[in-house]
């Protein structure tokens, strides 16, 4: 009897696979220069995406902060029959202003809880005689007037 080894056909080997076994053993150089470039790229995009988005980010909160004030404003005017002076300023919303026209019926706890600067770390600009009142934010730049991401907020009152 035969081995049965020996019954099957001997196979030659081929080259080519010799050659694509050799070439699947891993990456050159080459190709991740080419994978870390890319990502590079994809990431210096995003972060200057990002740097837009925050921009807008600040500007929609100082857009909501002055909102919040002219509310507050609005309800202190219709309890007091005059907006608090540049004197006074934004704290009467915070306390009962002592200097000034006082207020005669000021609720507890006051019309907000504290007044913030603006997301830029600037103070919120405020004036007003009382029949009035300019409230802005100056934006970026902190100087008034501007464009893009330096321009003003306004939420000045329409009277």
């Amino acid at each position: 009897m035969k081995d049965r080894t020996t019954m099957l056909p001997k196979t030659r080997k081929n080259p080519w696979r010799a050659r694509l076994a050799r070439a699947q053993e891993g990456f050159t150089l080459i190709e991740l220069m080419v994978v870390i470039l890319i990502i590079g790229l994809l990431a210096t995009i995003v972060v200057q995406n990002l740097r837009g988005a925050t921009d807008k980010a600040r500007r929609i909160k100082a857009e909501a902060d002055i909102s919040a004030f002219k509310t507050a404003l609005d309800r202190y005017y219709l309890d007091n029959g005059s907006y608090p002076t540049s004197d006074q300023g934004l704290a009467a919303l915070v306390a009962a202003p002592t200097t000034g026209r006082i207020p005669a019926d000021y609720p507890e706890g006051g019309y907000i809880e504290k007044v913030p600067n603006d997301p830029w770390g600037t103070p919120y600009y405020y004036q007003s005689d009382g029949n009035s009142y300019v409230l802005k934010s100056f934006g970026a730049d902190g100087v008034e007037g501007g464009t893009g991401k330096n321009a003003d907020i306004d939420g000045s009152s329409s009277s």
